[in-house]
């Protein structure tokens, strides 16, 4: 529900519009001068803010300036029975929302209240957009080791042309920046790349991921929806985890390729797609075709190139540089100054058995810098190992004494009903 600060001198016209605003479902709170509306934007958060110009204590326009330094973002309706076009122009001018005379127009009123929360709405998105932005996934392949720089010769040499790779490498290598790397110096860089985690989507919606639907379809196809092969359209197609695709969907991803061309579910109408396939696993696709999991045929369409990207404990010479980027990144995301971590400390973490790769060394990393202090000592990563050898050991200690997985969720389900139990 939308936040509304009231900010006159007379109660009436307060009460007024608080009757007029509530009944429009707005959420709605008092100020009878500047200096009470300040301290209350202090202390709570404010959709649009309707502020009186003349009133005791502080006057609109200084609670304007003020306002300016503390939210910037908010939009202010002023509203004034002393108004005339030069007032108007000068709270403009100040960065007013609009202004409006007194006594207002209720249906002009609500109207402003609208457009001003719209323009609220779409300050919060884009705050939102930037804050992912900043967040969004690292294209900077870091190391220098042996291992990493053949892997970015390789990248280098390929990335040009539009032949098909399959990226393998374990679980947290980094297989999705090099596709992301391959796509930003390929001829289709200007174009989409498209992600799709073939094990995150179940069987019976993947080909509809991949290639859409019409309407009507299946239950809940409500309208025609374009797939991911369509959207990748003159850019980049990247299929996360491949090995886990269905062998359904695997025929008509084949197909796809071979043809250049797919189908929507449930259409009959052949559309002509132009993309580039990153693949990538975790698995053997070799083992998976003897066991029938995957198709031969796919597997030699896809792996033209193929490309293995090195565990972090094939590369421990890459850690100090590893540590030192994401010590930049961590703290420039958290907004504080960088730790200092000691060289005995990165010794110690390169001595850590990696089994999540690049993407636990930076959970790592992120833990020490936000629950150590400003320098980070051998001591403090040999203290976090310990915990987290620890927490290694007990999960295979309930693997080892559970043979299926659902075994596992109940045995979990009772220990978290006898610790309720205790809690109440």
């Amino acid at each position: 529900m939308h936040k509304i600060l009231i900010v006159d001198d007379e109660r009436a016209i307060r009460r007024t519009l608080r009757d007029i605003l509530e009944m429009e479902k707005y959420q709605v709170d008092e100020a009878e001068d500047g200096l009470t509306c300040l301290v209350k934007l202090k202390q709570d958060k404010f959709d649009v803010v309707i502020l009186d110009i003349k009133m005791p204590k502080m006057d609109g326009m200084d609670v304007m300036d003020r306002l300016n330094e503390l939210r910037p973002d908010i939009p202010v309706i002023m509203i004034s029975g002393h108004g005339d076009i030069d007032t108007a122009v000068e709270a403009v001018k100040k960065g007013a929302f609009d202004f409006i005379a007194k006594p207002p127009d209720l249906n002009r009123l609500l109207i402003t209240v609208r457009n001003a929360l719209d323009k609220s709405t779409l300050i919060v998105q884009k705050k939102t957009l930037q804050r992912k932005v900043k967040k969004a996934p690292q294209t900077n392949i870091v190391g220098s080791s042996p291992e990493i720089s053949i892997l970015k010769e390789t990248i280098q040499k390929v990335a040009p042309t539009d032949a098909r790779v399959l990226v393998q490498g374990s679980n947290g290598t980094g297989k999705e920046l090099v596709a992301r790397w391959m796509h930003e110096r390929s001829s289709r860089k200007d174009g989409p790349i498209v992600e799709v985690n073939c094990a995150a989507i179940p069987a019976e919606l993947i080909e509809s991921e991949l290639f859409g639907h019409t309407k009507g379809s299946f239950t809940g196809a409500y309208k025609d929806k374009a797939g991911k092969f369509e959207l990748a359209n003159k850019g980049t197609l990247f299929l996360d985890e491949i090995g886990d695709m269905s062998l359904s969907a695997q025929a008509k991803v084949l197909r796809a390729l071979q043809e250049n061309r797919i189908t929507r579910v449930g259409g009959d109408k052949s559309i002509n797609v132009d993309v580039r396939i990153v693949s990538a696993t975790n698995k053997d696709l070799r083992k998976e075709i003897a066991k029938g999991n995957f198709r031969e045929d796919l597997y030699h369409r896809l792996a033209v190139i193929v490309m293995k990207v090195p565990s972090l404990n094939e590369r421990t010479s890459d850690i100090p540089e590893l540590v030192d980027h994401f010590n930049a990144h961590i703290c420039k995301e958290y907004g504080i100054p960088e730790k200092v971590f000691e060289p005995a400390a990165v010794k110690e973490l390169q001595k850590i058995n990696w089994t999540g790769n690049i993407r636990e060394l930076r959970n790592v990393v992120e833990r020490l810098i936000i629950l150590g202090t400003s320098e980070i000592s051998k001591k403090d990563v040999k203290d976090f190992a310990v915990s987290m050898s620890n927490h290694r050991n007990s999960l295979e200690d309930l693997f080892e004494k559970f043979s299926t997985f659902s075994e596992l969720r109940d045995h979990l389900e009772k220990e978290y009903e006898k610790y309720k139990a205790v809690a109440v």
